[in-house]
C-alpha cells in the first residue's frame, strides 16, 4: 500500500503491507496489529515492502496473523519512497504508523475499528511515540494499546559524551550503523542546522551513503570504524542538544492507553540501563507501563516475551 503521511518538510507518500488471516474475517472484521519493525536499514533498498518481513521477525509476525489478526507494516517514509528517512524521528514515525492505519482500512473492508500497536527497537520507539500522539494525531481511530520491545531511549542523554573521545565501537552493538541513520535523518530533518560541522570527512561520507545503499552494503562500509572517528567536535552545545532531545525524545506524560513495554536482559543493541531510566521517568510522571524483563537478547525478546504480549493485546482489544 502507498499513502499520504507528514514528514518533516510536510505530506510525503509512505509504503508499507497489509496482511490478513486466511479464512472469513470474523463479525466486525480481523482486529489490526500495527507491526513496527525494528532497525533493516537506512534506504529505499530495505524497505520490507520489497524485501519482505525481515528472516529474524518474520515469524513473530505470522504469529499474529495465526492468531487471528490483520498486520499492517508501513516501511517508514524514506524507505520504499522519496526522501531521507527520519529514523528515530519521534513525531514522524508516529505519523507514518498511525496513517497506515487509515490507510489499511481504505483497502480493505474486512478489518475491525480496533488496533494496537507492536514494535521492536526503532519500531519499539514507533509505538511509543503512536501511544503518545495518537489521541491528538487521530481522535477518530479506535486505539488501544502499545506493545514496545528494546526501545531505543535516552539517546540524547548520552549526546553530551559525543565526539572524538566517545567510547570504541564494540561497546554497543551496531552503534555507528544507528549513530549514522540518527545523524541522516536529524540533518534531513532540521536542515537549520548546521549538523555537517560536527562531522569529519568520514563522518559525512557515512551519513551521505546510508540513504543510497542497502544495509548489507553500507555495513561493508561502516566495518571498523566507531563513532569517535565520525565526530570531529563535541556534540555538548545547547542548540544541538535541544534538537536531538526534540528529535528521539519519547514524551513520559500524554498515554491515555496501557503499554507494555518489554526488555531483553541480555540485550546488547539496546542496554538495559537506558531502558531502566526510561521506565523510571515514565513512572515518576504518572505514566505506569507493564514493564517486562525477559532472558533474551535483543531480538529474542519479541519470542520471549510472545505470549505475554498476545494475552496483553487480547485484553486491550476488548
Amino acid at each position: 500500500m502507498t499513502y499520504q503521511t507528514k514528514g518533516p518538510h510536510g505530506l510525503t507518500p509512505s509504503t508499507g503491507v497489509l496482511y490478513q488471516p486466511a479464512g472469513t474475517p470474523p463479525t466486525g472484521g480481523w482486529p489490526v496489529v500495527v507491526w513496527a519493525h525494528g532497525t533493516v536499514g537506512d534506504s529505499d533498498f530495505d524497505a520490507p515492502s520489497r524485501t519482505g518481513e525481515h528472516p529474524a521477525t518474520s515469524a513473530y509476525v505470522d504469529g499474529w496473523l495465526k492468531r487471528g489478526y490483520a498486520v499492517a507494516a508501513p516501511d517508514y517514509i524514506g524507505m520504499g519512497s522519496p526522501g531521507i528517512a527520519p529514523y528515530l524521528n519521534c513525531r514522524v514515525v508516529a505519523r507514518t504508523v498511525i496513517d497506515s492505519v487509515r490507510a489499511a482500512h481504505n483497502l480493505s473492508n474486512a478489518l475491525a475499528d480496533r488496533w494496537v500497536v507492536v514494535g521492536l527497537s526503532q519500531g519499539g520507539q514507533a509505538a511509543m511515540c503512536t501511544a503518545n500522539l495518537v489521541d491528538n494525531y487521530a481522535p477518530e481511530l479506535d486505539y488501544r494499546g502499545a506493545v514496545a520491545q528494546g526501545v531505543p531511549s535516552n539517546i540524547e542523554t548520552l549526546a553530551p559524551l559525543g565526539g572524538p573521545w566517545f567510547p570504541p565501537a564494540g561497546i554497543f552493538a551496531g552503534l555507528t550503523n544507528f549513530m549514522t541513520f540518527a545523524i541522516a535523518g536529524l540533518r534531513d530533518s532540521r536542515r537549520d542546522l548546521d549538523v555537517n560541522a560536527y562531522l569529519t570527512p568520514l563522518g559525512r561520507r557515512l551519513v551521505d551513503a546510508a540513504p543510497r545503499m542497502s544495509y548489507a552494503e553500507f555495513a561493508k562500509l561502516s566495518a571498523g570504524h566507531s563513532v569517535a572517528e565520525m565526530l570531529s567536535r563535541s556534540l555538548a552545545d545547547p542548540v544541538v542538544i535541544n534538537a536531538l532531545r526534540d528529535y528521539l525524545g519519547i514524551p513520559t506524560t500524554g498515554y491515555t492507553k496501557p503499554i507494555m513495554l518489554v526488555q531483553g536482559a541480555k540485550d546488547l543493541v539496546v542496554p538495559i540501563p537506558l531502558t531502566l531510566k526510561l521506565v523510571a521517568d515514565l513512572n515518576l510522571a504518572g505514566t505506569h507501563p507493564d514493564f517486562r524483563v525477559v532472558d533474551a537478547d535483543h531480538i529474542g525478546s519479541v519470542y520471549a516475551a510472545e505470549a505475554a504480549a498476545a494475552t496483553f493485546v487480547k485484553r486491550a482489544l476488548k
